[in-house]
Parts: C-alpha cells; structure tokens; sequence
C-alpha cells in the first residue's frame, strides 16, 4: 500500500481540496498579505520612513487590492470551488449547535465541510473585501465622488482593513492551532481519522460517494 502525507496510507485520506482551490486560497493569501504590509507601511510613519519609495509602495498596495478579486472570479469556472462556495452559504442547524457548544471541537457534532467559524469567516472576509475595494475605489479615482464621500471612504476603509487584518490574524492563528487542516490545504488531501472527528457529516458523504 503506498504511503500518504504525514506518514498515512493513501487509502486512509479523503481529498478535501482541488488544485485550483488551492491555487485560488494561495492566491488570495499573497495579495491580502501584500495589501497588509503595504498598508502598515502607508499608514506608520516611522516605517515609512525608513522603507522609503512611497510611490512604489502604494502602487503595489493598489494593484494588489484591485486584483484581490480576480482569483476569486477566475474560481466561478471549476465545478469544485462553485460547490464549497455553495457549502460556505448555507448555514444549518448544526451550524447553531457548534456555535453555542462549549466543546466543539471533540466531534461530538457531526458538521459539514466547513464548520460554523469557516463559514462566518469567508462571509465577513468576503463582506469586507467588497467595501475595501468600493472604497479604495472612491479614493483612487477622486472625481467620481463628492468631497463628503471621499472623506468618509477613507474613514470606513482604514477601519475595515483593521478588521480584515484581525480576521486574517485570527484564520493563522487557527491554522497554527490544526497541522492537519493546513496540509489539507498544501496537498488537498487530509486524513480520515481527522476528517471524521472534525467535519463528520461530510467524511460521511465522501465515503459513501466513494
């Protein structure tokens, strides 16, 4: 029997990921990481001093930013992350149950692919994403916009990229927190063990449609 990732048998792993999920999650991680650091130099001044090249920084920033999308779109034409979108947007009654356990991470609730947390975490990502790029839209091109409007996109821009970068914070932090769920992500495949005790409902479905 050949051997698997992370010293399992390949038998005993469940593919949770395509190539293009990956490529597309890899994607979106270097562009919003990029909009971050780019952001912390814009916005700290000794930083930017001692970086220098503002120009240069604040056109990787907004290349960055209006191409955070396009992975995303390119996304809509494979058939796999057209249904994990699906997945991630509906939210079930097992949903509420693990969002109200204390203990829901010991696989007493059997839950689908993505787990409550995942779940408000791409709509809130999403969510924010969209009002970033409408704002950064109103400050780059100025004319398109009253003076009040400009004003108060710059306003609600910083504060959303703050609230993106704690989302973005908090999604590491629990990657860190689950080595399994990270090389699911590296090679797209996880271990059953794993799979049954964090989203049982859909280790299920997998083996049943094997």
């Amino acid at each position: 029997m050949t051997q698997s990732v992370e010293g399992s048998s390949s038998a005993d792993r469940l593919v949770r990921f395509s190539t293009a999920e990956r490529m597309i999650h890899r994607s979106i991680a270097v562009l919003m990481l990029t909009c971050m650091a780019t952001a912390a130099v814009l916005y700290n001044a000794p930083i930017a001093v001692s970086i220098g090249h503002r120009r240069i920084v604040k056109l990787i920033h907004i290349t960055c930013g209006f191409a955070l999308p396009v992975p995303i779109l390119l996304g809509a034409v494979f058939a796999t992350y057209r249904a994990d979108l699906r997945r991630l947007n509906r939210f079930r009654r097992s949903d509420w149950t693990w969002l109200r356990s204390g203990n829901r991470r010991d696989g007493s609730i059997r839950v689908g692919k993505f787990n409550a947390g995942q779940k408000l975490n791409a709509a809130l990502s999403t969510g924010a994403m969209l009002v970033l790029l409408g704002t950064g839209t109103l400050m780059y091109f100025p004319n398109i916009s009253r003076l009040s409007w400009r004003t108060g996109s710059t306003f609600v821009h910083d504060w959303f990229a703050l609230a993106i970068g704690l989302l973005v914070i908090g999604h590491v932090r629990f990657a860190v927190k689950d080595p399994e769920s990270r090389v699911g992500m590296k090679t797209g495949s996880v271990s059953a063990a794993w799979a049954h005790k964090q989203h049982g409902a859909w280790a299920a479905e997998q083996e049943s449609s094997a």
